[in-house]
Formats: C-alpha cells, sequence, structure tokens
C-alpha cells in the first residue's frame, strides 16, 4: 500500500515510537426467546450487507478478510459491517484479532485476502484517500518526545493539509474539548496514561474525519475523562461519524454505542444492535426489605431462584436473590407479580448490562483469561 503521501504520518505512530452453559431459568409460566451466537460471518442489524458494499449506509465493510503473521493466523475470513451516523462496539478476548482488524481499516497493515471499504474506497486501491478520511487512534500513543501538547495538534494538522488560520482555531477548539488547555505547553512524554490518552483521541480529530477507529480509548482515563469520551463520540456519531471502537469496559463500551460485533479466534462470531441484547437471557437482582417475604413469594410464584441471601449478609443492608431470565419483558412481569404476591420488593434491575451478558455467554468468555 502507498505509505509515502503526508497523510499516513498521522494514522501511524511517528517513526522513533513505540508501535503500537446451561438454559436460563425463566418465570414460571414465561417463554424464553435467548438468541445463541450466529454465523462466522455477520453484518450489524440495519447496516449494509457485505454484498451491497456500495450501500450509503456502510461506513466500515469488511469482506471475508484475513491476515495471518507467520503461522499465526490473526483475522480468518471475517465480515461485517459499521454503519454511518452510529458507533459499533468490537468485543473479543485478548488475542483475537481486533487490533489487526483496526489497523487493516486504517490502511496500516493490508489483508492477505478479502477486502475493506471505508466510506466505500479500499485502502488497498487508494491508501491516501482513506486515510485523509479516517481518524485513528491505538490502543498505544506515540508521542514526539521533544514536542508539547498544542505542538502536536499542530504538527498533525499540518500532516493533513489544514490552511494555518484553521488549523489554530482547531488546536484551541480540541485542547478545550478534551481538556487539555492547562497541559497545552507540556511536552507530551511527561503526560500521564490517561493524559495521552486525551491527547490521542485530540490528535485523531484534528482533520474532523468522517470514520474513527478508536482502540481502547478509554484505557487509563479517570472517571471524568471517561465520562467526556463518551460524550465526544457520541457527538460525532451524531454528526454523521462512522464510529468503530473496541474496549475492554463493557459497561460505558454499552452506554457509548449502538451496535455490537463480537470476535473470536479472528473471526465475527456474533452480532447485534445494542437494543436487541435487551431480548437475550441475564441475571436480575431483586431486594427486598424482609427476607422471608421475598423467598415465599418466589416459591408461590415458582421461580427458580438462587439462595435468598438475608439482610444481615449483603452490604446493601436488604435481602437480595439473583434470578436468571430470558429477557426484560419476563422481567417486567416478574416484578408485577412479586409485588402483587407482597413480596415488599425495595430493588428489582439488571445485575449485568446486556453487552457484559452476551459476552460472558459466549464460548471465548469461558476460556481462562479470556478477558
Amino acid at each position: 500500500m502507498t505509505q509515502n503521501t503526508p497523510p499516513s504520518e498521522p494514522l501511524g505512530t511517528p517513526a522513533h515510537a513505540s508501535p503500537q452453559g446451561p438454559a436460563p431459568h425463566g418465570h414460571a409460566g414465561h417463554g424464553s426467546d435467548g438468541a445463541g451466537p450466529g454465523a462466522q460471518s455477520l453484518a450489524v442489524p440495519d447496516a449494509a450487507a457485505p454484498t451491497s458494499p456500495a450501500a450509503p449506509a456502510a461506513g466500515i465493510v469488511a469482506e471475508h478478510v484475513s491476515r495471518a503473521f507467520g503461522s499465526v493466523q490473526a483475522v480468518a475470513d471475517l465480515s461485517f459491517t459499521a454503519p454511518r451516523g452510529a458507533v459499533t462496539a468490537l468485543v473479543g478476548p485478548n488475542g483475537c484479532g481486533k487490533s489487526t482488524l483496526m489497523l487493516m481499516l486504517a490502511s496500516l497493515l493490508a489483508p492477505d485476502a478479502g477486502r475493506v471499504l471505508v466510506g466505500g474506497v479500499d485502502p488497498a486501491q487508494d491508501s491516501p484517500a482513506v486515510r485523509a478520511t479516517v481518524g485513528w487512534m491505538p490502543d498505544q500513543f506515540g508521542a514526539w518526545d521533544s514536542l508539547r501538547v498544542s505542538e502536536v495538534l499542530e504538527v498533525m494538522g499540518r500532516a493533513y493539509f489544514l490552511p494555518a488560520a484553521q488549523l489554530r482555531g482547531r488546536v484551541d477548539e480540541l485542547l478545550e474539548l478534551l481538556d487539555l488547555v492547562p497541559l497545552a505547553q507540556q511536552p507530551a512524554h511527561v503526560l500521564s496514561r490517561g493524559q495521552k490518552q486525551r491527547l490521542g483521541l485530540a490528535r485523531a480529530l484534528v482533520h474532523d474525519p468522517q470514520v474513527l477507529i478508536l482502540d481502547e480509548p478509554a484505557s487509563g482515563l479517570d472517571p471524568a475523562s471517561r465520562r467526556r469520551l463518551l460524550q465526544v463520540v457520541r457527538s460525532r456519531a451524531a454528526d454523521g461519524a462512522t464510529v468503530l471502537v473496541s474496549s475492554h469496559i463493557l459497561g460505558e463500551l454499552e452506554e457509548m454505542s449502538d451496535h455490537v460485533v463480537f470476535m473470536d479466534g479472528g473471526r465475527v462470531v456474533d452480532a447485534s444492535s445494542i437494543r436487541a441484547l435487551a431480548a437475550r437471557p441475564r441475571p436480575w437482582r431483586i431486594s427486598s426489605l424482609h427476607h422471608q417475604a421475598l423467598g415465599e413469594a418466589l416459591a408461590h410464584l415458582q421461580v427458580r431462584h438462587g439462595e435468598v441471601v438475608p439482610a444481615d449478609r449483603t452490604s446493601s443492608g436488604h435481602a437480595e436473590v439473583l434470578v436468571e431470565l430470558p429477557d426484560e419483558a419476563t422481567a417486567s412481569r416478574l416484578l408485577a407479580d412479586l409485588t402483587a404476591a407482597g413480596a415488599q420488593v425495595i430493588g428489582f434491575g439488571p445485575a449485568t448490562g446486556r453487552l457484559e451478558a452476551a459476552y460472558l455467554a459466549s464460548d471465548a468468555a469461558q476460556r481462562e483469561g479470556a478477558l
């Protein structure tokens, strides 16, 4: 692929920097619609199918993509789409090929087979055009040690040929957006991990890209910075950008994303909208003012459940029990039935998020050290 065009430098790191179970128990009388993993090549619902790569809704398309490093098959016959105007989460265990896939989408690595389209353009055919529209944030920040924070952004802007007058304003805007104003004159190499992550995101945004590819952007961020990241990512999607983000912080990733693609062993093993995950099984925690009342109500309704833990053994100070339910509709009916049965319910909600529950139900999560 072409590597000598000016926009190629912003996407990579500087030359001297480091590169980068059992079926769920439903409420008695209520059905279960739990969905399992799908085929290896899946499209995110509501996105264009891989057979129509040029369709306007698809910001990113991967078609039967493979990439190996010697005897290691990092990505194998992988297909998926990520729509414009939405955030697509990429989830999978360590070593499943997420970073390799992102490098290919950013035109920094060529696939051995198959093809990718970014904004309708194949990086193998026109790498400079792809790099001009992609904002790439790797999982490890490579900084020019001699440059200050504001200078890093200025150099990036010049690499993308931003006019001088526009560049100054853009740098100021990004420093404000990512809370980097107090650090603007600090050398980049002295920043903390979280501060470098914020600078890395600002660097990816400097040319106002229409495709944003973020590899572990929340790593090292404090809670306030994570909230800011969420706001920035959602804002970019609302403005019509295609956002692909990888993270192991599944709770925050769920809040950020519209769709999810699950990877394992270099392949796509499942895909869904975040909304559709509501129809999949997950555990629910029920809290009650009275241990005996809760237990009797569950027995009366013939609901299978775990141990009803008395109040003196819980951190909440209430009696608690976990119940595996097939979907949110069943949970809603169970709450009404428990209330009518006098269970004295004080709290009723999912014990895990939709995204975490879907991942933990996968084969990948069953392996030791999977996430």
